[in-house]
């Protein structure tokens, strides 16, 4: 497969988003291996942008690796500094499982009561909280309220 070519400025723009991360994938002695390739292949599918670090001394193996995974896996080279590699691909698009019977889930809230008279400790109440409820900021559960629909809207439909 073809590696991405990128302009420069989205080279820049992916250099200055990779300064921050950590390498995902280390190359050992055994160079570049099918593991090591399989690895950065779902590094690459799992965050689009990452480092690999070469533990190799040799600079000419390290660019021929750096070339040879942006050819294998259809990524863009984005950087080769000293023993570190950036790559990058876009990331494919993830389905979203749709159910249309879900209903929200009752959840559980721990609530602080305080005493009226001063020196008491406050008592922790668990409330459950339904989906169609909502908590007020004096520990109360209340019915949640319908979202105001504009006049505009209204007369649309």
């Amino acid at each position: 497969m073809p590696q991405i070519l990128l302009t420069p400025a989205q080279r820049k723009v992916h250099r200055a988003e990779a300064h921050h991360l950590d390498p995902v994938v280390m190359v050992g002695g055994d160079g570049l291996t099918a593991a090591v390739k399989k690895e950065a292949d779902a590094a690459l599918n799992a965050h689009g942008l990452i480092k690999v670090r070469v533990f190799s001394d040799d600079r000419v193996a390290r660019e021929a690796m750096f070339q040879t995974l942006a050819d294998e896996l259809n990524a863009a080279p984005i950087q080769h500094i000293g023993k570190l590699l950036v790559l990058w691909r876009p990331q494919p698009e993830r389905e979203k499982a749709i159910d249309e019977d879900r209903m929200p889930a009752p959840r559980d809230v721990k609530v602080l009561k305080f005493s009226k008279r001063g020196g008491q400790r406050p008592e922790v109440k668990t409330l459950r909280v339904l989906g169609n409820q909502r908590l007020t900021t004096g520990g109360q559960i209340k019915r949640a309220k319908r979202k105001p629909v504009s006049i505009k809207k209204r007369n649309q439909d």
